[in-house]
């Protein structure tokens, strides 16, 4: 299908479009931009600096993508945004790209996202695949959240921080701690309230691998014990399974602390 360009939309010519892209009414696309092939920007989508988007990504109204991040330090530095396939932005979504302190000195966005109305994503953040954000959301600076995580509505996420894999934090939260995979916290400064176990089942977990989840969460976070005591008792008592690595190892690299 061919380009599908909106008369009153500002298209650099130095802009890359793929086959069937669709641009709608008053966007603005600036010099470096990449938008993949079905890639549908509805009305009024601004995308600035150098940014990629993959295939199949709508993006509605009043969204900011690859904005300059919200750094003092930042010069107008050639950093990116690097957005996958199959996302969807809601209203007045905001992506900014990278500082040049970052990974890669590239805000990351994988696959089959959903990020509703009013999420922020900062700079040199790294979103995984499947993640889902609710209204309002915010990511600070440099926070990774990993696959098939659920952010709540009206969330606020500390920078440096990390939201793991099947983890689910709830809305009106803030969190400053790592959340480990597979858990769920909540609260104005949030706490852990049990395993993302619905979460889990819906995502195809078996009863068994839930089941030695469960045991784990209940060693790692109410028995009491230090962290490193812990940690060696789900390694020395439950099996060997890939969740349970997952999680253990999630735990042992963190550098801000884990939410408990």
């Amino acid at each position: 299908m061919p380009i599908d360009i909106h008369p009153t939309a500002i298209v650099s010519p130095k802009a890359e479009l793929a086959d069937s892209v669709k641009i709608g009414p008053y966007c603005t696309i600036g010099d470096a931009a990449v938008l993949g092939a079905g890639t549908t920007l509805i009305s009024h989508v601004v995308l600035d600096g150098n940014i990629t988007l993959g295939n199949n990504c709508t993006v509605y109204p009043f969204a900011c993508l690859g904005t300059p991040p919200q750094d003092i330090k930042y010069n107008q530095e050639p950093t990116k945004v690097r957005i996958g396939d199959n996302n969807i932005f809601r209203e007045y979504v905001t992506i900014h790209r990278a500082t040049i302190h970052g990974e890669g000195q590239t805000t990351v966005i994988g696959n089959n996202n959903y990020l509703m109305a009013y999420c922020h994503v900062g700079h040199d953040c790294a979103i995984g695949n499947n993640v889902f954000m609710a209204n309002g959301a915010t990511l600070g600076g440099h926070v990774q959240v990993f696959d098939r995580a659920v952010i709540g509505g009206i969330v606020a996420v500390h920078q440096f921080t990390r939201i793991g894999a099947y983890a689910m934090l709830g809305g009106f939260s803030g969190i400053g701690q790592d959340l480990p995979p597979y858990t769920m916290a909540s609260g104005a400064r949030a706490s852990l309230y049990g395993l993302n176990a619905i979460g889990l089942k819906r995502n195809g977990f078996s009863d068994e691998t839930i089941a030695v989840l469960k045991k784990a969460y209940r060693i790692l976070f109410r028995d009491k014990l230090t962290l490193k005591d812990a940690l060696e008792k789900v390694k020395n008592e439950l099996p060997s399974i890939p969740e349970l690595a997952v999680l253990t190892e999630f735990i042992e690299t963190n550098k801000r602390g884990i939410c408990r």
